[in-house]
């Protein structure tokens, strides 16, 4: 049954994919969402309207002023309580060919953004409540270095550096964690073929589903000590300590 929490959880990137399946399961849980796009306005607005107790904003995250709108959009929704990082840039390059436009692009948006969001949240929810939580979404490549998506790879590298210290920065009115999964869907300019192949590639030989990733969200929000850490879901893929990543470890 929904219980009404009468607070309200922000999720960037929330239009689609993984950020959907998180607002659809906080909606579920009895949050109010204000659901974050870019340029899947439609998808943002149709999936608030599926849920109910939701509200759009668009803001593209490589602007620096859109921390400021996002948390001005929430300001006639119930109090915050919960901002889910799920927006994220994904473009492949390499140490030999990044450029400038690209990594300052990925790291706009996979840290900068985050972390101006944070500060603007920390400043914005009630400070008689409960403490509020952020959650950021790393990647298990964390785990287990390798050169691939260069740029990508230091945003996340930065992101997790970013929970531990507003961890430190904002307790104990703030929680700061993570979830970082290994590849879950079908990413960039991987094919259905290669992900398949790669999909079910450590130990346990099945890949991460969505599910489990909003299971580590829920566990997260339901465990008050549970802060400056992260759930990393990869069937103990780092185990492995592949050279490459996963993407290119078969020949599809």
């Amino acid at each position: 049954m929904t219980v009404s929490r009468n607070q309200t959880a922000i999720v960037t990137g929330g239009a689609r994919r993984i950020g959907a399946a998180f607002v659809r399961a906080l909606a579920a849980d009895g949050w109010h969402v204000l659901i974050h796009c870019n340029t899947s306005r439609a998808d943002a607005d149709a999936l608030a309207a599926e849920v109910g107790n939701a509200a759009v904003v668009a803001a593209d995250l490589a602007d620096s002023m859109a921390a400021a709108a996002i948390i001005a959009a929430a300001a006639t929704l119930p109090p915050l309580g919960l901002l889910v990082n799920s927006a994220s840039r994904f473009v492949l390059d390499d140490i030999d060919d990044f450029s400038v436009a690209a990594f300052d692009t990925h790291m706009a948006i996979n840290l900068r953004a985050p972390a101006l969001l944070t500060r603007a949240f920390a400043a914005a929810v009630p400070t008689d409540d409960a403490p509020a939580l952020v959650v950021n979404m790393l990647d298990a490549k964390l785990e287990a270095l390798n050169p691939d998506y260069f740029t990508y790879t230091l945003s996340k590298i930065g992101l997790d550096g970013l929970t531990e210290l507003t961890a430190r920065a904002y307790a104990p009115r703030l929680r700061c964690a993570a979830i970082a999964p290994a590849v879950t869907l079908v990413s960039g300019p991987q094919s259905r073929d290669n992900f398949d192949a790669v999909h079910g590639m450590n130990p346990l030989r099945r890949g991460v589903a969505v599910e489990e990733i909003v299971a580590a969200l829920r566990f997260i929000i339901a465990t008050p000590t549970f802060n400056a850490q992260t759930i990393t879901l990869d069937g103990g893929q780092r185990l492995l300590g592949l050279p490459r990543d996963v993407a290119f470890m078969v020949d599809k």
